[in-house]
């Protein structure tokens, strides 16, 4: 099996003004096979303190991180038409800051769901292997995005299989410190992404409390109406989260 990763243009049929760039130059198609290149590891952290009295965790990327980072970046930007002169991770933020800005809520995850579908593609069909296969991959190939993560056990359907990812702490909302872009810009969209094109279920549970998630390969997610991240006392209860943003 192997993923193939398009490096074309993404283009979505949402109306945005004089904020398109027309002039893309034509590039040739890119297939990427499994590499077993770890990404980031907890090596290459250290953490600071904060004037807050928190602890932020300063990120060292390789070149595997750079690459993946810059391209999904790039991604984002293509599917709506933006630029930023950013560069690293804060490129990614300032990217997905201008989206979260710019449209509303459904919009936002039809966007990244776009950019996703236009940065990477592959087929699989749902079982177990599949499942502990894309859980064992977004440990290897992801935390670059999500910061340290590893995989654990659950019960599905009668049986123990390693299925579920736990991110310690999660880089994208760290960064962004925003519950709205972690719920419109990554749960959402994420969850849709994987099971429209992977054919997997797929359920993220962030934890604002302690920026953790839990990614559950295998688990139909909520309905939003009732899913409990969104539920009036909770929503409540993440108002502190929502903070002014400098992107």
């Amino acid at each position: 099996m192997e993923t193939t990763i398009f490096s074309t243009p993404a283009r979505i049929g949402i109306p945005y003004s004089t904020r398109v760039n027309s002039s893309w130059p034509k590039r040739s198609r890119l297939t990427v096979v499994y590499v077993l290149t770890p990404s980031t590891s907890t090596n290459h952290l250290k953490t600071e303190s904060t004037t807050t009295g928190t602890t932020k965790i300063i990120y060292k990327d390789n070149w595997f991180d750079h690459v993946a980072i810059n391209y999904l970046s790039k991604a984002v930007q293509d599917t709506v038409g933006m630029r930023n002169e950013e560069s690293g991770y804060e490129s990614l933020v300032v990217a997905a800051g201008a989206v979260f800005r710019g449209f509303d809520p459904i919009q936002q995850r039809k966007l990244v769901v776009k950019a996703l579908q236009n940065a990477i593609k592959t087929v699989m069909p749902p079982s177990k292997f599949s499942r502990e296969y894309f859980a064992a991959f977004t440990t290897l190939f992801f935390p670059w995005l999500v910061g340290p993560c590893e995989v654990r056990e659950s019960e599905f359907e009668g049986n123990k299989e390693r299925n579920v990812v736990h991110v310690k702490k999660c880089r994208f909302l760290e960064s962004t410190n925003c519950a709205g872009m972690c719920t419109n810009l990554c749960k959402i969209p994420s969850q849709e992404f994987v099971k429209d094109s992977f054919g997997v279920p797929f359920t993220m549970v962030p934890n604002f409390d302690d920026m953790s998630c839990e990614m559950i390969f295998g688990q139909e997610p909520p309905a939003l109406k009732d899913d409990p991240l969104f539920t009036l006392a909770s929503l409540i209860n993440l108002k502190k989260y929502m903070l002014d943003q400098p992107f």
